[in-house]
């Protein structure tokens, strides 16, 4: 489930995922209204679309903010108590490692992970935080837990020293296009139904139908994952060997600290 919210008067369906035409239509927006930053809240962006598009908003004069909406939105205890938190987007570098004496094999190498710096973010928290509490608070990449006591003195304990700290769970797919997403739909109607923002269908609806919603299903193929007693990550998959020679999708899945779900899709040869 994926939606958009924050961009000035410009909302999509919460099954969609934002992708790229909707945020040219944002910057476009922001152009014409004078608008120098927008906030841009989703469930889901479309894979591949950063870092280059905030570089091309930027190169347009304006200051482009994705975060990810929480799932504790829908928990009313959690929005009362100012627990909702809207995560920065992250980043995700795979390379891909071929076999010296085997063209079918390969592994896949978690290279680098990182999340967008918020700017302001630091100086926010720091101005908000009551004497006796802690707060834990991403800046310039890295994040830290802020500690003020009760004379008002402010500490700064750095949590992630490497970008692997950021990683708490990380699986591959070496075949991701290989699996479509089936759905069963009414026929004659679309895959979202009866969602805000559309239409109903008018008339009779007769029977079933099955219908691609466009994405694929993510098989989980290799994993590695912290467990309280083992916090060591593998960082390398193990080998795989393709039966057949030609072009895949591997897909990768990240998992960080905080429970956000990232994943990027990288190309590869063999035979």
């Amino acid at each position: 489930m994926a939606g958009t919210a924050g961009a000035p008067g410009r909302r999509r369906p919460i099954n969609l995922p934002v992708g790229r035409l909707f945020v040219e239509e944002v910057i476009t927006e922001c152009r014409k209204r004078g608008a120098s930053r927008v906030d841009m809240l989703a469930f889901e962006f479309e894979m591949g679309l950063f870092p280059a598009v905030l570089d091309e908003a930027k190169g347009k004069g304006i200051d482009l903010t994705p975060k990810y909406i929480p799932a504790e939105v829908f928990d009313k205890r959690a929005v009362d108590r100012g627990q909702v938190v809207f995560h920065d987007i992250s980043f995700i570098e795979a390379t891909p490692r071929y076999a010296k004496k085997d063209k079918d094999t390969l592994q896949i190498e978690l290279t680098d992970f990182s999340v967008y710096y918020t700017q302001g973010a630091m100086d926010a928290a720091i101005a908000n935080l009551k004497e006796g509490k802690s707060q834990v608070v991403c800046d310039q990449g890295q994040l830290y837990k802020l500690n003020k006591d009760k004379q008002g003195v402010i500490t700064r304990d750095l949590l992630t020293r490497h970008w692997t700290d950021w990683v708490d769970y990380w699986a591959v797919d070496f075949d991701y296009q290989s699996r479509k997403e089936i759905i069963k739909v009414a026929r004659g109607m679309g895959i979202e139904g009866h969602l805000p923002g559309f239409e109903p269908i008018q008339g009779e609806l007769r029977g079933f139908e099955d219908r691609w919603t466009g994405g694929y299903i993510f098989e989980n193929e290799w994993q590695s994952f912290r467990t309280r007693q083992e916090r060591k990550l593998e960082l390398i998959t193990a080998p795989h060997t393709y039966t057949r020679a030609g072009r895949y999708t591997v897909a990768v899945k990240v998992i960080d600290i905080f429970g956000n779900d990232t994943m990027t899709l990288a190309p590869v040869g063999v035979g």
